[in-house]
């Protein structure tokens, strides 16, 4: 299949929580791996389902620090609360050329199940913290500018709305994460 086209800020399947993966099979891994250079191409450092079209609860990501790439079906975060916050500008291939400070948890816990359906449980911080969040909201249906103050919000939507003409030029390139 190759290269998949990256949905945008306006597209429902971006708001709909994934359904599970219960197939673990050679399709699955065809996805990963499609999924896997869809964001290495965009560039992006994660890409969940939903940006692909897909109400799927699956997300992969690369970090980029040399650890490589994985993917993860079904995840759930745990914050790990004592190690704090941290805000940070974040964007997001679905939201193209936009960053807006976020804050989130400084260290978290993954679970999930790897592409074969074992189950998988990773702690991480830094940019792995933030990649495993942002993209496990994705498959629940939640952009990193829904995590945003009110008036933070209003602000980058009205950034995000002003350059309109730019997302509807870029939807049809598969530009996003």
């Amino acid at each position: 299949m190759g290269k998949l086209q990256i949905r945008v800020l306006g597209d429902p399947v971006l708001r709909e929580r994934g359904r599970d993966v219960d197939a673990f099979d050679a399709a699955l891994w065809r996805l990963a791996d499609d999924m896997l250079e869809t964001m290495y191409d965009a560039p992006g450092v994660g890409l969940a389902a939903q940006q692909v079209g897909l109400s799927l609860r699956l997300f992969v990501y690369d970090p980029g620090d040399g650890t490589g790439s994985g993917a993860v079906a079904n995840p759930e975060v745990t914050l790990l609360e004592e190690e704090g916050e941290i805000e940070q500008d974040e964007g997001c291939l679905s939201i193209p050329g936009h960053y807006f400070p976020t804050r989130r948890a400084a260290r978290v816990r993954l679970s999930g199940q790897d592409l074969d359906g074992r189950p998988i449980v990773a702690e991480a911080d830094g940019l792995l913290a933030r990649i495993f969040q942002h993209e496990t909201d994705h498959t629940n249906g939640m952009l990193f500018i829904d995590r945003l103050d009110p008036d933070a919000r209003r602000a980058a939507m009205a950034q995000i709305n002003a350059g309109e003409l730019d997302l509807r030029a870029l939807k049809g390139r598969g530009a996003g994460d």
